[in-house]
């Protein structure tokens, strides 16, 4: 099987104030006369080990079940710092949506040759990582066409921005929970129920009109379910 090249970059952010480290994954056809999908990955240290992402689109692309794609992960610098960025009530949330949509995407757009609309770039997180990819599509549904959310955090400020989100241009969601994730270990040693938050998101993305593929797998909130999960989600959004 030919193999992708991951290039580690880094890009200096004014809205967050600090140089952000990007892992992108280039697949082994890579060429400039091609036009690619991004991928935009948060967690993204946790997609390229545990999720195993570049062996993954490479076996993809080489059995051509989807269209070209980059994979840029943005990893976190500690659990801290995720929780800054990533946490709606976090105080660097604000910052980092900014820094994806208006910083990243224009860094991408012209390092490599990318469509430069909506429906050519995704978000793709797990967890917290998936509460950040949503709450960037829902601030910025022009910029990014498609989300993929492997069990969400949920919240009030979550649900909140998607009942009041209004746009003509809704993007696709695809949304897996797992039915065990009932008691979630928090950071802060605490347990949640996420199974029914996410419930009550899916039906609210439906009434809203969102193109939505949900599904409840049967396991827990770790990367044993999300690794597998991760071919389908990407067959799903990127199939050709």
């Amino acid at each position: 099987m030919a193999n992708g090249k991951v290039e580690d970059l880094s890009i200096y952010s004014k809205e967050l104030q600090e140089d952000m480290q990007l892992l992108v994954y280039l697949p082994s056809n890579y060429s400039p006369l091609y036009k690619y999908t991004i991928v935009i990955a948060s967690d993204g240290k946790d997609y390229f080990q545990l999720g195993r992402v570049p062996r993954v689109v490479d076996e993809l692309l080489e059995n051509r079940e989807i269209e070209n794609i980059i994979v840029v992960g943005v990893p976190y610098k500690s659990v801290a710092d995720r929780n800054k960025k990533y946490e709606p009530t976090g105080e660097q949330h604000s910052s980092y949506l900014r820094f994806l949509a208006h910083e990243l995407v224009p860094f991408l757009d012209a390092q490599y040759p990318t469509y430069q609309v909506g429906m050519g770039r995704a978000l793709i997180g797990d967890s917290l990582a998936a509460t950040v990819s949503l709450m960037a599509a829902l601030k910025y549904p022009n910029i990014f066409g498609r989300v993929i959310l492997q069990s969400p955090k949920v919240g009030e400020e979550m649900l909140n921005a998607v009942e009041a989100f209004k746009s003509s241009s809704p993007f696709t969601v695809y949304h897996v929970i797992g039915k065990e994730e009932t008691a979630v270990k928090l950071g802060s040693g605490k347990t949640a129920d996420f199974l029914e938050p996410n419930r009550k998101l899916n039906n609210l993305m439906k009434n809203k009109g969102f193109s939505v593929f949900y599904e409840e797998f049967e396991g827990d909130h770790t990367w044993k379910h999300w690794q597998p999960d991760l071919r389908r989600a990407l067959i799903q959004n990127f199939g050709m």
